[in-house]
């Protein structure tokens, strides 16, 4: 932001910004995407008083319908106003799941999403978060915010828990049919991500396969596992089986978005349906529900583990700006922790670490 930290700022200096406070310019400024997703703007709302209320250093652009989101900050108590360090931009388009990603990003230049995509672009916010259409989000991180120069393909990169702590799954849904070069690059900035920010030293890539033989795999695992083999700079042990990676067998699984996708929704779909079957056994009985209230805080401590939610959400790898999409179903916790998650990028300046990194030109 050009603005110092603790500099007011009017709506002059933002076209369009509505109910403006006294905003402090501080550490970080996120504008989140008010209108996406299917709870949206109530768990947005809700997770953005969260985060603000644990952080003193972050400031929030809502782009969204004003009047809809003032009437949330109502039901919140905030009669009249909104909180300190939050503010509006009013937008009468919206971009809905099942539009086509590229049209609506071109067509919707009103859009809750197209606006605050291009504050990043500008420079009046440093990220930005959305839990709408997916490729939308996609479409515009890399039409309108733009590539990081040297990035061939940015890819959605959501950490998820193991047994050992957690892991990124990378590419998970932004290039469904990837090329070897891709891969290799998708590689390294998960490495980078993985030492950076979640402070894993000289963390494991591996390359998703159906096996553990080299000779193994289709056409472009067979292509790109000896280009992983001769990168300098990341710590390739070769491929993971699907099965091995709740196990935390590597700390980078590196795929194309169309297996990266179809990991990830298996993952969470087996998740909650692991947790209800659970949940039905310890209460099919007298003897098992008086069981299940003695088991209740043990099982919630390590079931808390397996909530991929506190991590926050994908950030989009190689942009210029920070682009971070959440679940479609996302609920307040996951805003909240995605708006720290945004601030832990920019305080530690994962962008110039990720430039460093894989010898990119700044």
């Amino acid at each position: 932001m050009a603005e110092a930290p603790g500099e007011t700022v009017d709506a002059q200096a933002y076209p369009g910004l509505i109910l403006v406070r006294s905003i402090r310019m501080s550490e970080i400024t996120v504008a989140i995407d008010a209108m996406g997703g299917d709870n949206a703007p109530g768990c947005v709302i809700e997770g953005t008083i969260a985060a603000l209320s644990e952080s003193d250093d972050i400031n929030v652009i809502l782009c969204g319908d004003s009047e809809i989101i003032k009437k949330g900050f109502k039901e919140h108590g905030f009669e009249g106003s909104l909180p300190d360090r939050v503010s509006v931009v009013h937008t009468t388009e919206e971009i809905g799941m099942a539009e086509h990603p590229t049209n609506a990003i071109r067509k919707k230049k009103d859009s809750s999403m197209v606006v605050g995509l291009n504050l990043v672009k500008e420079g009046k916010a440093d990220a930005f978060v959305s839990a709408g259409n997916s490729g939308a989000i996609l479409a515009g991180g890399t039409l309108l915010v733009g590539r990081l120069k040297g990035i061939e393909r940015p890819p959605l990169a959501p950490i998820i828990p193991t047994a050992n702590g957690v892991s990124m799954v990378i590419d998970c849904g932004a290039n469904m049919d990837a090329r070897p070069s891709w891969l290799v690059q998708f590689a390294q900035m998960g490495s980078v991500y993985m030492k950076e920010i979640i402070g894993i030293d000289n963390p494991r890539v591996a390359i998703v396969n159906v096996g553990a033989e080299e000779e193994k795999g289709n056409a472009l695992v067979k292509e790109t596992f000896p280009l992983l083999k001769e990168t300098k700079g990341i710590n390739f042990i070769g491929s993971i089986e699907a099965r091995d990676i709740p196990v935390g067998y590597a700390d980078v699984c590196v795929c194309d978005a169309f297996v990266g996708n179809v990991i990830l929704k298996l993952y969470e779909g087996l998740a909650s349906t692991l947790i209800s079957k659970i949940k039905e056994g310890l209460t099919s009985t007298t003897l098992s529900t008086i069981g299940a209230a003695l088991a209740k805080p043990a099982l919630r401590n390590t079931l808390k583990d397996f909530d991929a939610t506190k991590y926050g959400g994908a950030p989009l790898l190689g942009c210029k700006g920070l682009v971070v999409k959440t679940h479609g179903s996302a609920r307040a916790n996951e805003i909240k922790n995605t708006i720290l998650q945004c601030r832990q990028f920019k305080e530690y300046d994962f962008t110039g670490k990720l430039t460093r990194g894989i010898g990119l030109t700044e």
